[in-house]
């Protein structure tokens, strides 16, 4: 008995006249086409876009070089190399992200202990030409100088589920 039931339906194509019916239950709801360049559709405040470096208020970077973010990512996708400054501190001299390698996965966000590293949320972003898919430390910083204040409204909103 346990073997005829499937037989049957399978015989009678039971599957394909369920998909049928969910496609035909669709077909005549009307379809909800959004006009991308002009529309946009709503983001979480927790979204992860492409990178960001931040700069204390008085303008210093806030990265000490402490490569914890280059150590966490699972892609592999970021280069820190560090020197000591005249005051004795360490910053960094190279830090760099490989777009095509970054899975955005937030990692390096969260293991950041000044909050140096971020990510924004711009997700409308391209490369013309080939080496464009790494961010260098001054575009890093440009991005953080350009966004800061949308960085740190957006890090307000999120603060109590952190």
């Amino acid at each position: 008995m346990s073997r005829i039931v499937p037989f049957f339906k399978s015989l009678l194509l039971i599957e394909l006249i369920k998909g049928l019916g969910l496609t035909l239950k669709y077909v005549f709801r009307p379809k909800y086409t959004l006009m991308y360049p002009m529309e946009k559709t709503p983001q979480s405040p927790r979204f992860r876009g492409i990178h960001a470096l931040r700069r204390y208020p008085n303008g210093e970077e806030r990265c000490i070089a402490c490569k914890l973010c280059e150590a966490v990512c699972p892609a592999l996708a970021i280069t820190i190399d560090s020197a000591p400054r005249e005051d004795g501190t360490r910053r960094t001299t190279r830090y760099d992200i490989d777009l095509f390698k970054c899975i955005f996965c937030g990692f390096c966000e969260e293991s950041c202990p000044v909050d140096s590293i971020v990510e924004t949320h711009v997700f409308e972003y391209h490369f013309d030409k080939r080496g464009q898919n790494i961010l260098t430390k001054p575009t890093l910083l440009a991005i953080g100088d350009r966004l800061e204040a949308e960085i740190a409204e957006r890090r307000a909103i999120d603060a109590p589920y952190r």
